[in-house]
């Protein structure tokens, strides 16, 4: 199985708005023979910005989470301390702490990253759009 990565907002337009997708992305979904990574960083995301009222989500947090992962066949990537030290090599390019540490992760594990944020595209590694 080939695994690709998922930026937060592919999983949050995914499980509210899928039409905001690009078509390949929605394929990612329905492809049995990816395996779709919703990283632990995610997670930290979508709590922190809920709970500052950046963000309003149906059901909390950890429910959200638990069913992408049980429902919708999404593998979990913790955030390691490699990932963690990957973070010094990466080039200013995008500011966003979260989006960074995705992108370390990608990196780090040698991996696409589905994700619409162009800014991305600065850095050498796939995108998947």
């Amino acid at each position: 199985m080939t695994p690709v990565l998922l930026d937060t907002h592919v999983l949050l337009w995914w499980l509210s708005a899928p039409d905001r997708l690009s078509a390949r992305c929605r394929a990612l979904f329905d492809d049995p023979e990816r395996q779709l990574l919703l990283s632990s960083v995610s997670t930290a995301e979508i709590a922190i910005k809920s709970s500052i009222g950046r963000l309003e989500l149906p059901i909390p947090v950890g429910e959200l989470v638990t069913q992408a992962l049980r429902e919708d066949g999404l593998t979990p990537l913790a955030f390691e301390h490699r990932h963690a030290a990957a973070l010094a090599t990466l080039p200013l390019h995008h500011r966003d702490p979260f989006d960074r540490m995705l992108l370390a992760q990608a990196l780090t594990e040698g991996i696409p990253l589905a994700s619409a944020d162009r800014a991305l595209l600065e850095y050498d590694i796939e995108i998947l759009w």
